[in-house]
């Protein structure tokens, strides 16, 4: 094994060592695809694995909504109360934030290594998730734009 692949192995203990499937699994499939010579895959994984793993999440916050657990009735009453009303908002600030990410992560990529060193520290020592670049990206162009350090 030559040193390129070092980076992985030093994620996939990372994740081995703070307890974190999400990690160990992504690194060891990377890794594997990696070594069995799959390596064209990597562009399609690149280019498409964000929105398939948004599809994913997607489909398993709507799971109870297709299972009839929670209906039109359920919706109305969440969004009349405060804590329900305070979840809209944070969730469409949110939504907009990572949106802000990808535009600055395009145009910034020597913040993506940083970024996604971030994330990992925090999915294996903080038991955080993994979607946090998108966000983490937008949350930086939010403060560097304030900041005067990045002009879009």
């Amino acid at each position: 094994m030559n040193f390129e692949n070092l980076p992985l192995l030093i994620i996939l203990v990372l994740g081995v060592l703070g307890n974190n499937h999400t990690v160990s699994i992504a690194a060891l499939i990377l890794l594997l695809i990696k070594l069995l010579g799959f390596g064209q895959w990597f562009p399609f994984i690149e280019a498409h694995g964000i929105n398939i793993g948004v599809i994913i999440l997607t489909l398993a916050v709507l799971v109870p909504l297709a299972q009839g657990r929670i209906d039109a009735g359920d919706i109305a009453s969440a969004l009349k109360s405060p804590v329900g009303l305070v979840a809209v908002a944070v969730g469409i600030f949110v939504a907009w934030v990572a949106a802000q990410g990808v535009p600055f992560m395009k145009g910034s990529p020597e913040t993506v290594t940083a970024l996604v060193t971030g994330t990992i520290i925090g999915v294996c020592f903080f038991n955080g998730l993994a979607v946090g670049p998108l966000i983490a990206g937008g949350m930086v162009s939010l403060l560097v734009s304030l900041s005067g350090l990045w002009k879009q």
